[in-house]
């Protein structure tokens, strides 16, 4: 039992000891490689030649995290972040005002389920950053006949997943799934689009130590 109350204890002193973007961005994962995390993200897709005129979907947008170099870099509206907890929307909203990137319009949208989003534009760049690993096969499907009907003709969809032997898990009260590259290949063709594997992410430069870095591929999806 005295063990247990230390463990508390130190969890509490590490919390409050915390910065309030380490805490924020906590609600998104480990939150002592977040900035490393944003900068990947952003130099991902810059090398990939996004342009600021570029309309982007950034899907499970979160914390923002990843997406506040993004609104900087943009046009403003173009960015289009969207998430199914409104909690953590909520801590994207004060990152905006924190960035003062109000007037960037940045569009955060909360939902529940893919088939109820209505937004009147296509999409030259959509984004899924560890975010297909927490997606049960339904709501893959659900996700890829979104990206299908969003994506602008040569427009490109970048999400890592995870590819290895192992027992799918669970994160907060999402799974955390493990599934084949052909799991992946056949939604892109039963949803009309074309597939490259980009390779791991410690190969594109994601190099946090963990294993996660060598297990997780970076595919790119494109309607041609």
């Amino acid at each position: 039992m005295f063990h247990k109350i230390i463990s508390k204890v130190r969890k509490s002193i590490g919390y409050l000891t915390k910065t309030t973007q380490e805490r924020r961005h906590s609600l998104l994962g480990n939150p002592s490689v977040w900035k490393y995390t944003r900068d990947f993200q952003f130099q991902f897709l810059l090398d990939q030649g996004l342009q600021k005129t570029d309309t982007l979907m950034d899907i499970g947008c979160g914390t923002l995290r990843g997406g506040i170099p993004l609104i900087k870099y943009l046009d403003n509206g173009n960015y289009y972040g969207i998430d199914v907890r409104e909690n953590v929307l909520v801590e994207g909203e004060k990152e905006i005002k924190t960035a003062n990137l109000e007037s960037k319009k940045p569009n955060l949208i909360a939902f529940e389920d893919f088939s109820e989003i209505k937004i009147d534009h296509e999409f030259n760049i959509m984004f899924a950053f560890s975010v297909l690993i927490h997606f049960d096969d339904k709501i893959a499907e659900n996700c890829f006949e979104f990206v299908s009907k969003s994506l602008a003709k040569g427009g490109v969809f970048y999400a890592n997943v995870n590819i290895a032997t192992h027992e799918n898990g669970k994160w907060d009260r999402f799974p955390i799934v493990f599934r084949s590259q052909d799991f992946y290949k056949n939604l892109a063709n039963k949803n009309g689009l074309e597939v490259e594997v980009m390779g791991s992410l410690l190969e594109l430069g994601h190099d946090t130590g963990r294993k996660s870095d060598r297990q997780q591929i970076m595919f790119k999806f494109f309607k041609v």
